[in-house]
């Protein structure tokens, strides 16, 4: 049985804005994290219909990023809300994990895109194939702070 961490909070309140980091943020059920675009419906892909409440990442991957291809991407570029330690994303599609005291399903594994080559100046699209994090949606809401443990339903 795995067990991981919560290392990063991120948000942005609109398309090709830079992303706050956060020490907490409040999740709403089937909304999104308060003041994130998505939320709010001013995201890039706001308009396409997904699951798409929370989006997460492993640091592993940003890590394998930089060791393995030099490639630097900080955690306040990434464009996904939730940076994760220990958790095993790509094999979460489908399933109900806690993040703290809020439950989270995954929904769909990220894709990446060329716009995170152009709002970040970096070649790492390709880097990212299987690897860009998991899409979820919020089943109930809460608020989560750093540091807090990620866990199986």
């Amino acid at each position: 049985m795995w067990q991981g961490s919560l290392l990063a909070i991120h948000t942005a309140p609109e398309l090709r804005v830079l992303m706050t980091a956060h020490q907490t943020a409040n999740l709403r059920a089937g909304i999104g994290i308060e003041g994130d675009r998505y939320a709010l419906g001013t995201g890039k892909y706001s308009a396409f219909p997904d699951i798409r409440d929370v989006t997460l990442i492993e640091i592993e991957t940003i890590e394998a990023l930089k060791r393995d291809h030099d490639a630097d991407l900080p955690l306040h570029e990434h464009r996904r809300n939730l940076t994760t330690r220990g958790v095993p994303l790509n094999h979460l599609v489908g399933k109900r994990f806690w993040v703290g005291p809020v439950l989270l399903e995954g929904g769909r594994l990220n894709l990446p895109c060329r716009y995170l080559d152009m709002v970040t100046g970096r070649a790492v699209f390709e880097l990212l194939t299987h690897r860009s994090g998991l899409n979820c949606r919020i089943v109930t809401g809460g608020e989560i702070s750093l540091g807090d443990t990620i866990r199986p339903e």
